[in-house]
């Protein structure tokens, strides 16, 4: 059982959604937070959120993919508490684009923000703990798709699997260190995440929180994401998943990927469908 009290956390990605999320509950927990994200009235939002737990909230508006990002991010946080004790790892996006369709700036740029950025930051904080022989945990904010894809979310797919399988390799490589590593694997939920994606991927008459292939009772809240990465700092586990039957599921896609294929299928029609009457009902679409 580790304790968090006046511990330090780093959060990327914190102006909205599972960052914000996990970064009030970090500062409910007695943590320091470090709030990381573009978008600053948002971040400073968050941040006095957080305060108003009794902590101290500090806020970095940068970009992660940005040349230096990391060691910024670690040394202002340094700088301003002295120490860093968790980094979770959770800015990141997508689109709904089939991967043919997607230009190859806009594929290599979603990796830079969804794994380099992430990987980067960890691998930095590392360093630091072990030249501090000081322990340590690293969290990376993966997908239930990060083990099984989705058709038309490739990409955004192909970036959480890298992600975790990356947080298998570290835990293993950084043990002896006495640094967690812990990757988390999330279900459908409730936040911007979608809004976005069709946003970037210029379909803003299909914008819906939560997407027709997602079953209703499986979409989740981000503060339940939010309260498991904390339950996971008090005892940090290789892996954090929000939904036990799709952990199962990833499980039987491994074992059986005929049935992983029938569901792809299944889903890539919706996807088809729903743009179909989206032309439809618009005009001036394309046909």
């Amino acid at each position: 059982m580790r304790e968090l009290a006046d511990r330090v956390v780093v959060v990327t990605g914190a102006s909205s959604g599972i960052g914000a999320a996990t970064a009030r509950a970090c500062a409910a927990a007695g943590m320091h937070v470090v709030l990381i994200a573009r978008r600053a009235e948002r971040l400073g939002a968050v941040a006095a959120a957080c305060q108003e737990y009794g902590g101290r909230a500090l806020s970095i508006p940068i970009d992660v993919a940005g040349a230096g990002a990391s060691d910024e991010i670690l040394g202002r946080a340094m700088k301003e508490y002295g120490r860093v004790d968790v980094v979770v790892a959770n800015a990141g996006y997508g689109t709904r684009i089939g991967l043919l369709d997607m230009s190859e700036l806009d594929l290599r740029t979603m990796f830079e923000v969804n794994f380099f950025a992430a990987l980067s930051l960890c691998r930095a904080a590392a360093r630091l703990w072990i030249s501090a022989a000081q322990p340590g945990h690293l969290i990376m904010s993966s997908s239930c798709v990060g083990k099984f894809p989705l058709a038309y979310h490739g990409a955004y797919c192909a970036t959480k699997a890298s992600q975790a399988m990356a947080c298998a390799a570290l835990r293993a490589e950084l043990q002896a260190h006495r640094i967690a590593v812990s990757s988390v694997h999330p279900v459908t939920t409730r936040t911007e995440f979608f809004l976005e994606s069709d946003r970037r991927s210029g379909s803003d008459g299909l914008g819906v929180e939560v997407p027709d292939h997602a079953p209703r009772f499986l979409v989740q809240s981000p503060e339940r994401v939010a309260a498991a990465v904390v339950r996971c700092m008090h005892r940090p586990v290789p892996e954090v998943w929000t939904s036990s039957l799709v952990r199962l599921s990833a499980a039987l896609f491994t074992a059986c990927p005929w049935v992983l294929h029938q569901v792809l299928d299944h889903q890539a029609r919706k996807e088809r469908q729903q743009d179909a009457r989206s032309r439809n009902s618009d005009p001036s679409a394309p046909a």
